[in-house]
């Protein structure tokens, strides 16, 4: 499946015109990890966010599973909106994972030149912290 046709189907993304997914196609960057690899630390400063092509990683809080990533979805979000904000959790590849990446420096760029893209994500980000309040109320 062509990378513009996935993001569309995935949440963060669903809303986005054409315009604004060219353009984060256009800034992200495709990485695959092996099975095993910490792909983000606990406590070291995040600066990318990740969307699940291929492949399944899990949320480790020491030896504790606290969730788990497949396809579509995404991960390290904080690391775009907060500058050196430390990890909260490591997340660990289970088998091998392919995902988009964007940078923090990379979606400051994107936001610049299509200010649109920056609306639409903290729409969705936002839909996110309104669902996981409401969650952790219940």
């Amino acid at each position: 499946m062509e990378t513009t046709e996935f993001l569309r189907r995935t949440s963060l993304f669903s809303g986005f015109s054409d315009e604004s997914l060219g353009a984060v196609t256009g800034t992200a960057k495709e990485r695959t990890f092996e099975a095993g690899t910490a792909m983000i630390k606990e406590g070291h400063s995040g600066q990318g966010f990740y969307l699940v092509l291929a492949g399944a990683a899990e949320v480790r809080k020491g030896e504790t599973v606290l969730a788990r990533f497949g396809v579509g979805d995404y991960f390290g979000e904080m690391a775009l909106l907060l500058d050196d904000t430390p990890r909260t959790a490591d997340v660990v590849a289970i088998e091998e994972i392919r995902c988009l990446v964007i940078t923090s420096w990379d979606l400051r760029a994107l936001i610049k030149s299509h200010p649109q893209v920056g609306v639409e994500m903290m729409a969705e980000l936002a839909k996110r912290l309104r669902n996981t309040d409401a969650a952790l109320s219940d």
